[in-house]
């Protein structure tokens, strides 16, 4: 049994920590909210007020946050942050989707204190956390990893070693982008089927029988055809991963035209009132709206 503490009670961190107590680790857990902390102590977690008082005496310090804004509080805010109060021997695992740059930031940080850091993002969403079959993307030293693995596979299905730290926000940038390009582009397409008289369900049958079709692709076309807009990966969050993509390149002098062109998709979705619907709904700007 390991120490854990898990900073963020959203949707994903809320069902992370649950999958580690389901695991029989002792879990503390931290929120700015402390209502959404109440179904974890229920199942036996503890408490803290603060991320610094939820990480005394921990083994492994799990954020799963919103943004680079948000995780820079969580780690380094002077009252409450966590590395001022983090044991020597535990090991920092940064989960959120942030930007390579702050990644970075954090593990010279994490290095000045003399802890072992890992910047480990995940693929999958709401159903994946709650089944405990994340996809991890880690970034770090190799000892490292291997040390957090346990836990790491407590909450999820697979654990990739990208490399240095750091290099698992590049990916985890990667692949959200190769995402919401897809489903950006599939919306669009079924708009032009609808505006051609043509029917969309068998369109869309057809295409998704093909081999350019990926598996996303054909799921998300499923639920756009279906108007299942639930949120599991709102558009205003998609439309932030892009900003992150974005920011990324321009840091790096690399150009990245379809990630640019996707973004201002998505802030079109956000301005007509569809921001905190799943990413599907950006199908909405097609078949009610010109753009």
């Amino acid at each position: 049994m390991s120490r854990v503490a898990v900073l963020g009670m959203g949707s994903m961190g809320s069902r992370m920590a649950a999958s580690v107590l389901k695991a029989g680790h002792a879990v503390t857990v931290w929120n700015r909210d402390r209502r959404k902390t109440a179904p974890l102590v229920e199942a036996g977690a503890r408490v803290a007020e603060t991320p610094r008082a939820a990480v005394e005496g921990t083994e492994f310090a799990v954020c799963m946050v919103r943004d680079d804004d948000a995780s820079r509080h969580v780690w380094l805010d002077p009252e409450i942050g966590v590395l001022a109060g983090l044991p020597k021997s535990a090991v920092a695992v940064e989960s959120s989707t942030v930007t390579l740059a702050w990644a970075r930031e954090l593990a010279e940080q994490c290095r000045l204190h003399d802890i072992e850091f890992l910047d480990a993002p995940v693929v999958g969403s709401r159903p994946q956390a709650e089944a405990a079959q994340l996809i991890y993307l880690v970034g770090g030293d190799a000892e490292a990893v291997a040390k957090a693995e346990p836990i790491l596979k407590a909450m999820g299905g697979a654990v990739h070693h990208t490399g240095d730290a750091g290099s698992g926000a590049a990916v985890k940038l990667m692949v959200n982008a190769l995402f919401g390009v897809q489903v950006v582009a599939m919306g669009e397409l079924i708009g032009l089927m609808r505006r051609c008289g043509l029917d969309e369900t068998k369109a869309v049958e057809i295409v998704s029988s093909t081999p350019v079709c990926s598996p996303a692709a054909k799921a998300a076309a499923g639920a756009m055809l279906a108007r299942n807009f639930a949120p599991m990966f709102p558009v205003e969050l998609v439309e932030k991963d892009f900003g992150y993509v974005i920011d990324t390149a321009e840091a790096n002098g690399a150009r990245v035209p379809m990630a640019e062109a996707t973004r201002r998709v998505l802030a079109e979705a956000m301005a007509q009132g569809y921001g905190s619907d799943n990413l599907t709904g950006v199908v909405q700007l097609y078949l009610n709206t010109n753009i």
